[in-house]
């Protein structure tokens, strides 16, 4: 049902190296089975590619072919990612006309939210707005445009903290893009970057940080870590910016779009490898636009999962406590003892599946496994329903090790998890094991 791999490593939890050549052979195996395996996988792509190319496509069977990997050639994940998070239509010839909205309204959107009160935008046809006796920065009106922009840059603030540190075993977010958005970049507009306005707010000598219960604390940078400092990184050249800076751009907006949850630490985990997808597709024209439909398709899987990040929500029935409460119950059902050695030792599964389910188990693992993970997730029509599924699977798998161990290796192993063989594979199986056994 799973076809093995396609980037074979070794070692375990967020600890992957890669293989050297001759680790690589003898994993692959004969010459003969790897000649098979490469017809698999190229019978595979023209699957997706004939579906695909349907005038109508038959949601059923793209689900189904990709819960068992999506092939990343030809641009086919980016696409199906598209499809199965509601973004393109499953009408093709609706296609063009859907992207062509789409990216029109996010380019709408960067000329309304990333702005500096006072700047004319005179390229658009807005005329100058300068400081008034009604409207200046000290002005205490909720509704002034300068207290909101004060307000913008606490929660900017935040995300750019997050997103500088966003897969820190990746250099992928540190490297320019290679289609830097020219609505901002142009010298000839007056649209600032978030980067500048980081470095020129006031708040700039502070880290501002918001929590899950809504509260800002301010501290001195002296108290903070190196790594989240502004000056961290080194500066592109002009007309450049870094693939974090788009992120943090997509956040911003998001946040700005959505004041009644705005921005909450951990959805950089969320977008991160939505748009890694959508930016490092094979096909230029549409990695041109990784930014536009990696925000959109964030917003629909934030619509299914944002109640996760709603703290006064916890405790609700669509809140996350009940889904990690349902994670030790499908354990009980399924181990009763590995659930009561947990139990004895006072593990409660806030403690570690707060984080498995609110972020999708993008901290868990390395980038290329949360991808294969986040394939069979979103073709599952009852996605997080497996969800629930893939971490009691990985209860089970690492079972005489819990067993085994007392409260501080168990707490160490739910923290860090350890990779069985390396591969996330045997994970989905049984979590599909599971899935089908109810």
């Amino acid at each position: 049902m799973f076809p093995p791999s396609p980037r074979p490593r070794v070692g375990t939890g967020s600890h992957h190296v890669e293989c050297t050549q001759e680790q690589v052979r003898q994993l692959r195996g004969p010459v003969s089975v790897r000649g098979e395996l490469r017809g698999v996988k190229e019978k595979r792509i023209a699957e997706f590619q004939s579906l695909l190319s349907e005038p109508h496509i038959n949601l059923k069977v793209l689900r189904e072919l990709c819960f068992n990997g999506i092939p990343f050639e030809g641009g086919i994940r980016c696409l199906c990612w598209k499809v199965l998070l509601n973004y393109l239509p499953r009408d093709r010839s609706l296609w063009d006309t859907v992207l062509q909205k789409q990216r029109e309204t996010y380019a709408h959107f960067l000329r309304e939210m990333i702005i500096q009160p006072g700047i004319a935008k005179v390229k658009f046809g807005v005329s100058r707005e300068d400081v008034t006796l009604e409207d200046h920065p000290l002005n205490p009106n909720p509704d002034s445009q300068w207290n909101t922009y004060f307000k913008d840059n606490e929660v900017l603030l935040q995300i750019d903290k997050d997103v500088r540190r966003l897969c820190p075993d990746f250099s992928f977010f540190l490297n320019p893009t290679d289609y830097p958005c020219q609505l901002i970049m142009d010298p000839e507009n007056e649209y600032e970057t978030l980067r500048k306005r980081v470095e020129q707010t006031t708040l700039k000598s502070q880290t501002v940080a918001r929590n899950r219960s809504g509260v800002t604390n301010v501290s001195s940078p002296l108290k903070s870590s190196a790594s989240n400092s502004v000056g961290d990184y080194d500066p592109l050249p002009n007309g450049s910016e870094a693939h974090w800076e788009v992120v943090e751009r997509i956040l911003f907006i998001y946040a700005k779009l959505n004041p009644g949850i705005a921005y909450v630490q951990g959805m950089n985990e969320i977008v991160g490898p939505i748009y890694y997808t959508f930016a490092t597709n094979p096909k230029s024209d549409w990695k041109e636009h990784a930014e536009a439909d990696t925000f959109f398709c964030f917003t629909n899987l934030m619509a299914e999962i944002r109640d996760n990040f709603i703290k006064s929500l916890d405790d609700s029935q669509c809140g996350i406590t009940s889904k990690m409460e349902s994670v030790y119950s499908t354990l009980k059902e399924e181990d009763e003892e590995l659930y009561l050695k947990l139990q004895e030792q006072n593990i409660k599964p806030q403690f570690f599946t707060f984080r498995w389910l609110t972020l999708l188990l993008s901290q868990e693992f390395v980038l290329p496994d949360v991808i294969r993970i986040w394939d069979s997730l979103f073709a599952d029509e009852k996605r997080f329903d497996f969800l629930l599924m893939v971490s009691c699977a990985m209860l089970i798998l690492i079972r005489n090790q819990l067993l085994e161990g007392d409260f501080t290796i168990n707490m160490r192993l739910l923290q860090d998890y350890p990779l069985p063989n390396g591969d996330v594979l045997p994970i989905l199986k049984k979590a599909k094991e599971l899935q089908d056994s109810k």
